[in-house]
């Protein structure tokens, strides 16, 4: 409660102690697809392994939960990606006119 961002790092592969991308779309009441997608994407032109991720993303109330993968430099790229529109998302959830 009352936090705009949840952003997790790790546990998007495809071993079976990999589960975060399974319980954040257990628990988000929206899905945030065009995300998921756009960190992939950007993933992918650093790297063909990009595509063994499942990180997910969506709102549960008022929060902006994102996964992202674990390596540091894939949580550098994918930030420089998210930076730019997560003024825009916030304002969004909350109502806020665009």
């Amino acid at each position: 409660d009352g936090l705009d961002l949840v952003v997790t790092i790790g546990g998007t592969g495809l071993s079976p102690r990999d589960v975060t991308a399974e319980t954040t779309r257990a628990v988000i009441e929206k899905q945030a697809a065009g995300i998921s997608t756009a960190l992939l994407v950007q993933g992918l032109r650093s790297t063909p392994r990009a595509m063994l991720s499942s990180a997910a993303a969506g709102v549960r109330g008022q929060t902006l939960i994102i996964n992202l993968p674990g390596s540091e430099s894939a949580v550098r790229e994918s930030l420089l990606v998210l930076l730019e529109v997560l003024p825009h998302a916030r304002e969004m959830i909350h109502g806020q006119p665009h």
